[in-house]
């Protein structure tokens, strides 16, 4: 009978040992949930200034261009062009 309740105490020493060991495990994975949310936002948050640092140089960029810089002249012609034959469908699209 002995070996028995050495047996059963064994069972429920590790058995608590895994309950313990369960605890620790979602704790980490709460912790490392909120560490990805927060991740997350600051990889948004990276990607739209990204996005607004590109819109800031495209501008410079085609603003060099029309100071005469000649690295950008003919993107900016092409840049024209295009705004032209959109302005001139727009216009075609209102006179009919």
């Amino acid at each position: 009978m002995s070996e028995l309740n050495r047996l059963i105490e064994n069972i429920e020493a590790k058995l608590e040992a895994l309950i313990e060991r369960i605890n620790k495990l979602e704790q980490e994975k709460i912790e490392l949930e909120e560490k990805m949310a927060l991740e997350i936002e600051e990889k948004k948050v990276i990607s739209e200034t990204f996005n607004d640092l590109k819109r800031n140089y495209d501008s410079l960029k085609h603003a060099n261009s029309l100071l005469g810089s000649e690295d950008y002249k003919r993107e900016t012609k092409l840049k024209i062009n295009s705004l032209i034959r959109e302005i001139d469908h727009c216009i075609s699209q209102l006179s009919k």
